[in-house]
């Protein structure tokens, strides 16, 4: 597939070394332009490009930057885009890095706020994984260890492909309903950088407490914090134990 990558920060240089290993065909940019891209270009084959650029002609554009980052996007950017391409939301909403959004604050899950920023209907995955885990914890179909993360999103089919590029970059996935559900795998929920099986997560999508979320979005967060140096195991562990009875 033909797949641009909006960022390039950890995740988002995560995601596209990645796709490149799974062969697909990736354009990458950032707010600071192409040429700051020569060393991650010649890293992962993936071509720099402008902003304006990388949305044209993709099949799948992953964006992956602080939800701060999104109005500053050029207005009617994705007008750029094809129709179908699947536009997929990678972020997350932590007020002491993106400032007090309202709309967030007063019930809109964090996607559907990006939605009406970028106007296009997103898919959201890969948020709730941190960077050293995606990189590190991809797993043949069938493996007993392999993670599962959560999809959603209002396009069923777009959510089917989505799967299978999921699948082929190491990690099974769990259908976690729509854009207005997908609170459910927002910062707080236990399934977020907890690395669950899909029978985990399966179970846990359906407990989420969408009440608890800010309080333990900032007990993971400090949970976590004490544990940032190390492997990405012990920072799953970190979050996990945010849960524990």
């Amino acid at each position: 597939m033909n797949i641009g990558v909006i960022g390039t920060g950890n995740i988002g240089q995560v995601i596209i070394t990645k796709l490149r290993d799974a062969g697909h065909s990736v354009k990458m940019a950032n707010a600071r332009g192409p040429e700051s891209l020569k060393d991650l270009a010649a890293k992962t084959g993936a071509i720099p490009v402008s902003v304006e650029e990388v949305v044209r002609d993709v099949d799948i554009l992953f964006v992956v930057v602080p939800q701060k980052s999104i109005p500053a996007l050029a207005k009617g950017l994705l007008d750029e885009a094809r129709k179908e391409t699947i536009v997929i939301d990678v972020g997350n909403y932590y007020p002491f890095r993106d400032g007090h959004i309202d709309e967030i604050e007063n019930g809109l899950t964090e996607s559907a706020w990006v939605e009406k920023q970028i106007e296009r209907p997103v898919i959201k995955v890969l948020n709730s994984i941190g960077s050293e885990a995606l990189a590190a914890a991809g797993r043949p179909a069938g493996s007993t260890d392999r993670i599962a993360l959560p999809i959603s999103g209002d396009n069923s089919e777009a959510k089917q492909i989505v799967a299978q590029l999921i699948d082929c970059i190491g990690f099974d996935s769990v259908d976690a309903g729509t854009i207005a559900e997908s609170w459910r795998q927002q910062p707080g929920s236990p399934v977020y950088c907890t690395n669950p099986t899909k029978e985990e997560l399966q179970l846990w999508l359906k407990n989420v407490d969408r009440s608890s979320l800010v309080t333990y979005r900032e007990k993971g967060l400090k949970a976590y914090l004490a544990h940032l140096d190390a492997d990405y195991q012990a920072g799953s562990k970190a979050f996990r134990s945010v849960f524990a009875k």
